[in-house]
């Protein structure tokens, strides 16, 4: 059983010794500090960030996608094709994102995320794992000024993340998640993400992981499970019905257990994350098990956020000592 976390990290929170990453944006944003200085802040707490997870124990980290304005808007600015909007809820969170515009045709045109994967992976002490937004949900999230078109852009977004995700590969990423919550709301557009799966995990050799969250798999089952990837993260919060739906979980594939409430600063006890982890390791082993939060942990205070993971490496050890 290997305990990981879902993406994104809370940025600032009391006690840290980096500077302050929100009022490092204000002042570049002022014309106070220069580019340059707003990227080594932005190393500094991206090092915090490291640190912090694996201090609470947890055996695969991210960067805390740091640099990461929102899950959209990092990579939408740097491809072709894209302007940036403004402010929009994120699903039903009390988070904002900058919306994406689709202007013209969509183009990859150099690695976006590998050198924070590179700076990640020099300054963490535990393996680090790429996290990229998947192109049905950046589609959906996305305002389509061009295409007009949801199949015609999503799968753009397909080829075009699949590019990123080879140059991720080229630089020793082992495993790489896609984020795709927008399919759970959406389940009837499970043709096209079925093609835009296909069209993304293409020529890859890393293991590839398909998160979702803020929902379940309830009617996409078990074509969902059959998609060229090689571990599935499903959200057991919101999602409770998940458990119901892992019966003929395909005995080749791992699951990632989204069982740490990220959107509730409510602390969980080790023993009923530890339960959560038995009761799914009666259909899925633990050998396959990847124990996560729900989904990314920005929703949070940041001291709440690093005793929640602290907590889930607990219950992953009672839930392990158990069964010796």
């Amino acid at each position: 059983m290997i305990t990981t976390v879902v993406g994104n990290y809370p940025k600032i929170g009391p006690g840290t010794k980096a500077p302050n990453l929100r009022a490092a944006i204000a002042r570049y944003d002022d014309g106070k500090i220069t580019l340059e200085e707003l990227h080594r802040v932005e190393d500094q707490v991206t090092i915090e960030v490291l640190e912090e997870q694996a201090r609470a124990g947890v055996d695969m980290v991210t960067d805390g996608q740091v640099r990461w304005e929102d899950s959209q808007t990092y990579l939408a600015r740097r491809l072709g094709g894209f302007s940036i909007n403004g402010l929009i809820r994120y699903f039903d969170t009390n988070t904002y994102y900058r919306q994406p515009v689709v202007e013209g045709l969509v183009e990859w045109r150099e690695p976006i995320t590998v050198r924070d994967f590179l700076f990640a992976k020099e300054h963490s002490s535990r393996p680090v794992k790429p996290v990229l937004p998947g192109p049905y949900t950046l589609a959906r999230l996305s305002h389509d000024r061009h295409y007009h078109n949801l199949d015609a852009l999503t799968l753009a977004l397909a080829v075009v993340l699949n590019s990123e995700a080879k140059e991720l590969e080229k630089a020793g990423a082992t495993i790489i998640q896609f984020d795709e919550p927008a399919i759970l709301r959406h389940k009837g557009d499970f043709s096209l993400f079925q093609k835009a799966m296909e069209a993304l995990a293409r020529g890859l050799r890393a293991k590839l992981a398909l998160y979702t969250y803020f929902g379940d798999v309830s009617g996409l089952v078990p074509l969902f499970f059959q998609l060229p990837f090689q571990a599935f993260g499903l959200d057991f919060v919101m999602g409770p019905k998940n458990y119901d739906l892992l019966a003929g979980f395909p005995a080749s594939k791992e699951l990632g257990l989204g069982i740490v409430d990220a959107r509730n600063t409510r602390l969980e006890a080790a023993e009923e994350l530890a339960g959560a982890v038995r009761r799914v390791s009666a259909v899925v082993p633990g050998e396959r098990l990847y124990l996560n939060p729900s989904c990314g942990l920005e929703f949070l205070p940041r001291d709440t956020a690093y005793r929640k993971l602290a907590r889930m490496v607990e219950g992953a050890k009672q839930a392990q000592e158990a069964v010796r």
